[in-house]
């Protein structure tokens, strides 16, 4: 049996919100592992992680990194993305669809009337739309070579309906159906699509100060590390067997997967 190297060599990763904990950790995994990089990245604020990042993955012999910008809460920056990733590195070999946006927090017990339609529309196009349209944009590549992988970050809230608020647990739920619908169309092509719904990690935009009351939700006792889910990802990116399915990584908090 080939080891993970040795099928991800040579390829190009795609990942989006590349700068965050989760992102920069799975960039680095897949370099260690002989992959190119695309690093897509939000706002001008982290350019400089963007660039740090670069010069940290290009040390591996063989691979290449650039960073792009773009906000994807639109559709043409999608667009724009998929288009310069083409035309500096080559299309996309593999999808690490991770970007995304809490909207308002108002916890369980928050009020539904503090979330407007058009704010939990805006939550969606980001937290779902954009990763369908990038799936959309990748998919034909994809086919022509008979080889693909589409992975998507979603979250435990999807299946308990999470700490933050409807739009964020509803948007990540909506990434599932998707999956499944890829998973069943594109598998005989050679194209793999999974998702995985990590909980609480440290070093993340979400998780940079959480309660006590958030930590306690977690039965192993801590926070997972970013760490441990680049290695789901890289597992899933690796393995042409597994598909449609959707990883949990939670500390133990659910039973099962959903």
């Amino acid at each position: 049996m080939s080891n993970p190297e040795e099928i991800l060599r040579g390829k190009l990763v795609l990942i989006t919100g590349c700068t965050g904990g989760i992102g920069q950790s799975t960039a680095r995994a897949f370099a260690k592992h002989g992959c190119s990089v695309a690093i897509h990245y939000n706002s001008s604020s982290s350019k400089d992680k963007a660039s740090q990042l670069i010069a940290e993955l290009t040390k591996n012999p063989g691979v290449r990194a650039v960073a792009f910008q773009a906000d994807l809460s639109h559709y043409d920056a999608a667009r724009v993305l998929h288009a310069q990733v083409v035309k500096e590195l080559g299309p996309p070999d593999i999808l690490f669809s991770n970007h995304g946006v809490t909207g308002p927090r108002i916890g369980p017990e928050g009020d539904i009337a503090a979330v407007s339609p058009e704010v939990f529309e805006d939550i969606w196009r980001t937290n779902a739309g954009t990763h369908f349209l990038l799936a959309q944009l990748c998919i034909p590549y994809m086919q022509q070579q008979k080889w693909g992988r589409v992975i998507f970050t979603s979250s435990v809230a999807a299946g308990t309906g999470g700490v933050i608020g409807p739009q964020y647990a509803s948007s990540k739920a909506a990434l599932h159906g998707l999956m499944h619908w890829l998973s069943l169309r594109y598998c005989k092509e050679g194209i793999t699509a999974n998702v995985v719904s990590p909980a609480l990690i440290e070093d993340t935009a979400m998780m940079s100060n959480p309660p006590e009351s958030v930590r306690s939700k977690i039965p192993i006792g801590r926070l997972g590390k970013p760490a441990e889910i680049a290695g789901i990802v890289i597992l899933l990116a690796s393995n042409g067997y597994m598909t449609n399915k959707n990883i949990v990584a939670d500390g133990g908090w659910t039973i099962g997967g959903f």
